[in-house]
């Protein structure tokens, strides 16, 4: 009888075991397929990604980079739905049914006045505008993520809902702040993304919430030098503003980060402007400490109105909540990017990287640094940026990584970082995002249980705050770059 105990035993441990290989495989054998589908199209998703380099389209005018898109995921079996909550190059494209929901985020805005070719010295393109923070890199990306989890789901390998979401207007509009505050989110389980940047990691780092608006002053025109005394000058008052604004620096929190450019201040010298408008951005790590200071900058501008005899209003612009870091997701992401693996140059893509570096005018890490995974390690501090990422945390558990699609030391919004982004140096760092990316969703479509231990998390780090988007209830400011 003993011995038919130790047999038994014996059989279902060994049983166990196999069926602990079985599954371990499995998840490997759908991670490699994913993988080797994203890299066998990788000529298509360099062309497309070029091709969104070129068109540099800026927030809400993304167009053709939508389109493009939108019409590659259609391709791909996909039921797109266009023009979402309000935003005409705002998209939702969908395939599968039931749960899980994985959402994947793609953006595809460039930032103005940076147009730049893709050599490595500082020659203009001939553009308004240019991928200074590689949004080309990013849509296609995550595309290709989404195609690659379909195939799975069209092969029945598992069950659930893929959507990948085409968000206008990062840099500044707030295009995601809009979709959550439609609802867009509300069936989604987990969202996943990732960002252009010069080293490989994932998120855990936070952002700044950030609040922006253009303020706009109105006087009376006169003759400069004939009859000043006739005149009333909006350039006055928004220079009165600045002056408040540069003051009152020194009795902010230190974190505070407050930037503005005047956007228009006159015509002609000898004409006192009767029209000017300056456009702030203030952040702070905390949502109601920016609110709070935000306030104080309309105090400014009302102040300055009232000393300049000119009169006053703003426009809010763009308002986006700090980012929620998720520990249970990102452990998961990590092992997957670590799977991935970084990025290896040529030898032409070292020399363009050296050259590239020889810009910059301080001391850069090595080159090869494109091939380290950096450790999965919490920063306390909030970062120097905003991202409306962070309002879709507040909405789902969320998680992120950034991969080395731009030479080490390279600075986002620079036209270095154009410049990478137009060769295979930036397309090499975005398929790193597009794999891992892919094998994550693998991973939470194979264990629920991994996206029920991110919601607990969620739900402790949101607790009772009831979600508000920073910006009101304005509708998109579809016109912020004209």
């Amino acid at each position: 009888m003993r011995s038919f105990l130790i047999i038994t035993s014996l059989s279902l441990f060994t049983f166990a075991t196999a069926q602990k290989k079985l599954t371990v495989t499995k998840d490997d054998q759908f991670k490699t397929q994913a993988s080797t589908s994203i890299q066998s199209n990788y000529d298509q998703y360099k062309t497309m990604a070029f091709q969104i380099w070129d068109y540099a389209e800026v927030g809400y005018k993304e167009v053709k980079s939508s389109a493009l898109l939108q019409q590659t995921l259609k391709d791909n079996g996909f039921n797109v739905e266009a023009g979402v909550a309000g935003i005409p190059t705002a998209f939702v494209a969908t395939y599968g049914s039931g749960s899980p929901v994985i959402a994947i985020l793609a953006e595809f805005d460039a930032l103005p006045g940076l147009s730049q070719t893709n050599a490595p010295e500082k020659i203009s393109a001939g553009k308004d505008a240019g991928h200074a923070c590689g949004h080309h890199l990013f849509g296609v990306a995550s595309v290709a993520s989404g195609i690659a989890i379909k195939k799975l789901i069209e092969e029945k390998k598992f069950t659930g809902t893929i959507k990948v979401f085409g968000c206008p207007a990062e840099e500044g509009g707030s295009g995601k702040v809009y979709l959550v505050r439609a609802g867009l989110f509300k069936d989604v389980d987990v969202a996943i993304h990732w960002h252009p940047g010069n080293e490989n990691g994932v998120t855990m780092t936070s952002a700044l919430a950030n609040m922006s608006a253009k303020f706009r002053f109105r006087g009376i025109s006169a003759h400069a030098a004939a009859s000043p005394e006739r005149g009333r000058s909006a350039l006055d008052g928004v220079e009165a503003m600045n002056n408040m604004v540069n003051m009152m620096r020194e009795h902010i929190p230190q974190e505070t980060r407050i930037h503005y450019v005047i956007t228009n201040g006159g015509k002609a010298p000898n004409v006192i402007p009767d029209f000017a408008e300056v456009y702030y951005y203030v952040r702070h790590p905390k949502r109601d400490q920016v609110q709070s200071i935000f306030n104080r900058v309309v105090n400014t501008a009302n102040g300055a109105a009232i000393g300049t005899d000119t009169k006053m209003e703003f426009e809010m612009i763009g308002g986006t909540h700090d980012l929620l870091l998720n520990r249970t997701l990102a452990e998961v992401m990590q092992k997957n990017l670590e799977k991935t693996g970084g990025v290896q140059y040529t030898a032409a893509e070292v020399d363009f990287g050296n050259k590239l570096q020889a810009t910059f005018g301080f001391p850069a890490p090595p080159v090869a640094n494109a091939g380290i995974i950096k450790p999965l390690k919490i920063e306390m501090d909030a970062g120097g940026g905003s991202t409306d990422v962070g309002d879709v945390s507040y909405a789902v558990p969320t998680v992120g990584l950034r991969s080395a699609t731009w030479v080490s030391g390279t600075a986002a919004h620079s036209w270095q970082a154009v410049a990478c982004g137009g060769t295979e140096i930036g397309t090499k760092g975005m398929m790193v995002s597009a794999k891992t990316m892919a094998l994550t969703a693998i991973d939470l479509f194979l264990h629920p249980e991994l996206i029920e231990k991110a919601k607990v998390e969620f739900k402790q780090q949101v607790g009772t705050y009831q979600y508000k988007a920073l910006l009101g209830d304005r509708k998109p400011a579809l016109n912020y770059r004209d």
